[in-house]
Protein backbone atom coordinates (compact mmCIF):
# COMPACT_ATOMS: atom_id res chain seq x y z
CA UNK A 1 0.00 0.00 0.00
CA UNK A 2 1.53 3.62 -1.28
CA UNK A 3 1.26 6.45 0.64
CA UNK A 4 -0.36 8.55 -2.10
CA UNK A 5 -2.67 11.47 -0.92
CA UNK A 6 -5.57 9.04 -3.02
CA UNK A 7 -5.18 6.39 -0.26
CA UNK A 8 -5.80 8.22 3.04
CA UNK A 9 -9.38 7.06 4.28
CA UNK A 10 -10.54 10.85 4.64
CA UNK A 11 -12.23 12.25 1.83
CA UNK A 12 -14.32 14.92 1.03
CA UNK A 13 -15.15 18.15 3.24
CA UNK A 14 -16.09 18.47 6.85
CA UNK A 15 -16.86 21.98 8.23
CA UNK A 16 -14.95 22.44 11.83
CA UNK A 17 -16.52 26.24 12.50
CA UNK A 18 -17.88 29.10 10.65
CA UNK A 19 -17.02 32.47 11.84
CA UNK A 20 -20.48 34.22 11.94
CA UNK A 21 -19.16 37.07 13.81
CA UNK A 22 -17.34 38.06 10.92
CA UNK A 23 -20.13 38.51 8.36
CA UNK A 24 -22.03 40.35 10.74
CA UNK A 25 -19.04 43.03 11.39
CA UNK A 26 -17.56 42.64 7.79
CA UNK A 27 -18.36 43.19 4.26
CA UNK A 28 -16.27 40.15 3.05
CA UNK A 29 -14.70 41.13 -0.73
CA UNK A 30 -12.57 38.02 -2.29
CA UNK A 31 -12.08 34.78 -0.15
CA UNK A 32 -8.91 32.63 -0.30
CA UNK A 33 -8.69 28.66 0.67
CA UNK A 34 -5.18 28.65 2.55
CA UNK A 35 -3.10 25.54 4.20
CA UNK A 36 -2.15 25.76 7.72
CA UNK A 37 1.25 24.62 9.63
CA UNK A 38 -0.08 22.80 13.10
CA UNK A 39 1.14 20.53 15.19
CA UNK A 40 -0.15 17.30 15.78
CA UNK A 41 -2.52 17.82 19.42
CA UNK A 42 -3.76 21.11 17.32
CA UNK A 43 -4.92 18.81 14.60
CA UNK A 44 -6.52 16.24 17.27
CA UNK A 45 -8.31 19.15 19.20
CA UNK A 46 -9.56 20.26 15.63
CA UNK A 47 -11.24 17.41 15.04
CA UNK A 48 -13.00 17.74 18.47
CA UNK A 49 -14.34 21.00 17.14
CA UNK A 50 -12.30 22.97 20.13
CA UNK A 51 -11.52 26.50 18.17
CA UNK A 52 -12.83 29.87 18.44
CA UNK A 53 -12.04 32.35 15.83
CA UNK A 54 -14.04 35.17 16.61
CA UNK A 55 -10.90 37.46 17.26
CA UNK A 56 -9.08 35.96 14.82
CA UNK A 57 -7.36 38.11 12.04
CA UNK A 58 -4.40 37.39 9.67
CA UNK A 59 -1.62 39.64 8.60
CA UNK A 60 1.43 39.68 6.23
CA UNK A 61 4.89 39.81 7.98
CA UNK A 62 7.95 39.97 5.95
CA UNK A 63 6.38 38.27 2.74
CA UNK A 64 4.57 35.15 4.72
CA UNK A 65 1.29 34.97 6.45
CA UNK A 66 0.51 34.61 9.53
CA UNK A 67 -2.93 34.23 11.95
CA UNK A 68 -3.32 35.48 14.99
CA UNK A 69 -5.80 35.40 17.86
CA UNK A 70 -6.78 31.80 16.92
CA UNK A 71 -7.82 29.85 20.16
CA UNK A 72 -7.41 26.31 19.57
CA UNK A 73 -7.84 24.60 22.98
CA UNK A 74 -4.64 22.11 24.21
CA UNK A 75 -5.71 18.71 23.80
CA UNK A 76 -6.12 17.36 26.98
CA UNK A 77 -4.87 13.66 26.14
CA UNK A 78 -1.72 14.99 24.75
CA UNK A 79 2.13 15.01 26.71
CA UNK A 80 3.84 17.76 28.27
CA UNK A 81 4.51 18.60 24.83
CA UNK A 82 1.49 20.28 24.39
CA UNK A 83 0.78 23.60 22.31
CA UNK A 84 -0.01 27.02 23.38
CA UNK A 85 -3.76 28.13 22.72
CA UNK A 86 -3.17 31.53 20.97
CA UNK A 87 0.38 30.67 19.39
CA UNK A 88 0.60 32.13 16.02
CA UNK A 89 -0.02 30.35 13.07
CA UNK A 90 1.39 30.15 9.87
CA UNK A 91 -0.53 30.20 6.94
CA UNK A 92 0.08 28.46 3.86
CA UNK A 93 -0.26 30.27 0.09
CA UNK A 94 1.27 30.83 -3.04
CA UNK A 95 3.41 33.66 -3.42
CA UNK A 96 1.26 35.14 -5.93
CA UNK A 97 -1.93 35.42 -3.44
CA UNK A 98 0.26 36.27 -1.02
CA UNK A 99 1.53 39.69 -3.43
CA UNK A 100 -2.05 40.14 -3.76
CA UNK A 101 -2.58 40.19 0.04
CA UNK A 102 -0.04 42.82 0.28
CA UNK A 103 -1.60 45.39 -1.83
CA UNK A 104 -5.25 44.65 -0.36
CA UNK A 105 -4.20 45.06 3.09
CA UNK A 106 -2.06 48.21 2.16
CA UNK A 107 -5.45 49.73 0.94
CA UNK A 108 -7.07 51.80 3.70
CA UNK A 109 -10.32 49.91 5.78
CA UNK A 110 -9.08 46.17 4.08
CA UNK A 111 -8.17 43.41 6.83
CA UNK A 112 -7.99 40.08 6.77
CA UNK A 113 -10.39 37.81 8.46
CA UNK A 114 -10.88 34.32 9.13
CA UNK A 115 -14.22 33.41 7.74
CA UNK A 116 -14.46 29.02 7.83
CA UNK A 117 -11.66 26.10 9.24
CA UNK A 118 -12.78 23.08 7.60
CA UNK A 119 -10.96 19.64 6.68
CA UNK A 120 -10.62 19.02 3.03
CA UNK A 121 -9.17 15.77 2.18
CA UNK A 122 -7.51 14.96 5.69
CA UNK A 123 -5.80 18.28 5.71
CA UNK A 124 -7.12 21.15 7.46
CA UNK A 125 -8.00 24.25 5.62
CA UNK A 126 -8.87 27.89 6.20
CA UNK A 127 -10.85 30.34 4.45
CA UNK A 128 -9.59 34.02 4.28
CA UNK A 129 -12.07 36.38 4.09
CA UNK A 130 -10.54 40.34 2.69
CA UNK A 131 -13.19 42.44 4.30
CA UNK A 132 -14.04 45.87 5.18
CA UNK A 133 -15.76 46.77 8.68
CA UNK A 134 -19.19 47.61 8.15
CA UNK A 135 -21.13 50.71 9.56
CA UNK A 136 -23.61 50.75 12.39
CA UNK A 137 -26.12 51.70 9.28
CA UNK A 138 -25.02 48.59 7.68
CA UNK A 139 -25.59 46.12 10.42
CA UNK A 140 -29.29 47.46 10.62
CA UNK A 141 -29.95 47.62 6.92
CA UNK A 142 -28.76 43.79 6.62
CA UNK A 143 -30.98 43.45 9.85
CA UNK A 144 -33.88 44.32 7.91
CA UNK A 145 -33.16 42.71 4.62
CA UNK A 146 -32.83 39.15 6.64
CA UNK A 147 -36.27 40.10 8.15
CA UNK A 148 -38.01 40.93 5.45
CA UNK A 149 -37.00 37.94 3.61
CA UNK A 150 -37.66 35.49 6.55
CA UNK A 151 -41.14 36.93 6.51
CA UNK A 152 -41.21 36.39 2.70
CA UNK A 153 -40.65 32.88 3.27
CA UNK A 154 -43.47 32.19 6.19
CA UNK A 155 -45.84 33.59 4.47
CA UNK A 156 -45.08 31.33 0.78
CA UNK A 157 -45.19 28.55 2.94
CA UNK A 158 -48.29 29.42 4.60
CA UNK A 159 -49.83 30.20 0.90
CA UNK A 160 -49.16 26.52 0.16
CA UNK A 161 -49.99 24.81 2.70
CA UNK A 162 -53.64 26.82 1.60
CA UNK A 163 -53.39 29.36 4.87
CA UNK A 164 -56.71 28.28 6.70
CA UNK A 165 -57.56 29.79 10.04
Amino acid sequence: MSNKPSDFPRKGTRTITDNRRAYYEYHILETFECGMVLMGSEVKSLRHGRVQMSDAHAQVVRNELWIYGLHITPFEKASYLNHEAKRPRKLLLHRAEINRLIGKQEEKGLTLIPTKLYFKDGRVKLELGVARGKKLYDKRADAAAKDAKRETERAMSQRGRGFQE
